[in-house]
């Protein structure tokens, strides 16, 4: 997507000009035209970067976060909720906004809605900041006239959503960061340290133990073999990511994934409340239920609970419940489909989900210490035979020449 600066006039004949984000200028001018305006000027607001050919790196473009969205959604949230007209809530959020592409994108998303545009019509320009869940509520609330309510459940939904993500991220970070270093560590110790230890060694002229002639051998290979390992796992990370990408990969990983010993449980448990959580805002927002699960399936995270909700989604238009086909898949825990059964007996559905997806919340809680208890010792573990277990190795000669001097 690129950002073009345009210069127009309105059906009315007034001089209209600022920005608008579309995938070329065709689309941007019939962009344009569904504002009616009428372009007397439009040029790509980086073009000198295409005439250099020096496109920006990714790394470097501002990008709209997760938490970016959520302070969007819970101030537009109030704002609309204490009476403010929508243009202006927009117009004053996307002023004040630290984030230059959030502030870019609300200044446009603005001049569409002043243009005659809905609100989730506007917000679908913007595809990778508001996803089909975000665009559909809203389309429900701009509907049946209670924005200032859809608006607050998102807020809601989405920060819940977000905490989420931010235990498992805060669960698996430190462990992952203590393997790297650990890993780093054992490396310069075999390819310079243990190489100095060998001539002195060598000089010894005795017969060295087993465990340091390992850690002598695995030193001498690591050196001749070193840049051959680093390009084979950095080949092999790149195309385990494009198997990812193909269906058959995701299938087999997400699976994998979910069966795993420990994370496996948190994994699912994440997955059921984040499930119940969306499906639970949308209908009691009044998205149809069909079109919610669709939705729910497109954001799972995860193609094994994306196949069991797209049957959920054929069962019942062929006049099934919602419970059965998410007891036959086997993903769900059978609690999770009997609270659903209940809820869906009782006319209860979007309460019942909601609770289902607070319980959940709570045991992931759960899961997620247990997951760092678990870990802690593991850790422990592999600090002591590996980096532990080359310093014993290389001093055990040590031991032994000092008891020969003895």
């Amino acid at each position: 997507m690129a950002v073009f600066k345009y210069e127009g006039r309105t059906a009315g004949g007034d001089a209209k000009k600022g920005t608008i984000e579309a995938k070329d200028q065709n689309a941007a001018r019939a962009q344009l035209r569904e504002m009616r305006i009428q372009a007397t000027s439009l040029e790509e607001a980086a073009a000198w970067q295409r005439e250099l050919n020096i496109p920006l790196p990714a790394f470097l473009k501002p990008s709209i976060k997760t938490r970016d969205l959520v302070i969007f959604t819970r101030q537009f949230a109030t704002m609309i909720d204490s009476g403010l007209p929508l243009v202006q809530a927009l117009e004053i959020l996307g002023s004040q906004s630290e984030n230059p592409a959030m502030r870019d994108q609300l200044k446009v998303i603005k001049e569409r809605v002043e243009s005659g545009t809905t609100f989730a019509d506007a917000l679908k320009s913007f595809p990778d900041t508001f996803d089909d869940l975000f665009v559909n509520l809203v389309a429900a609330g701009e509907v049946g006239g209670m924005l200032d309510t859809i608006m607050t459940r998102l807020a809601v939904y989405l920060e819940k959503n977000q905490r989420l993500v931010r235990q498992i991220k805060g669960a698996l970070t430190y462990p992952v960061i203590v393997c790297v270093v650990a890993l780093i560590v054992m490396a310069i110790l075999l390819l310079k340290v243990v190489p100095t230890f060998e001539d002195m060694f060598a000089d010894f002229g005795a017969s060295l133990p087993a465990p340091t002639l390992i850690v002598l051998a695995l030193s001498k290979w690591l050196q001749a073999n070193g840049l051959y390992v680093l390009v084979g796992i950095v080949i092999g990370g790149w195309l385990i990511r494009r198997w990812y990408k193909t269906p058959s990969g995701k299938l087999i990983l997400d699976r994998l994934s979910l069966q795993a010993p420990i994370l496996g449980d948190l994994l699912t448990k994440v997955a059921v409340a984040r499930f119940t959580r969306t499906l639970s805002t949308m209908i009691s927002s009044g998205v149809p239920i069909l079109e919610a699960l669709n939705i729910c399936a497109r954001t799972a995270g995860n193609r094994v609970l994306e196949d069991a909700i797209g049957k959920v989604a054929t069962s019942i238009s062929e006049g099934r419940t919602i419970a059965e086909p998410l007891a036959e898949s086997k993903v769900f825990p059978q609690m999770v489909c009997q609270m659903i059964s209940v809820g869906e007996a009782t006319g209860a559905l979007d309460t019942m989900l909601g609770k289902i997806a607070d319980f959940y919340d709570e045991e992931v809680d759960v899961a997620v210490e247990a997951l760092t208890s678990a870990m802690e010792p593991m850790i422990m573990a592999f600090l002591g035979v590996g980096v532990g277990g080359l310093v014993i190795a290389m001093y055990m000669p040590m031991f032994e020449m000092t008891g020969h001097i003895n």
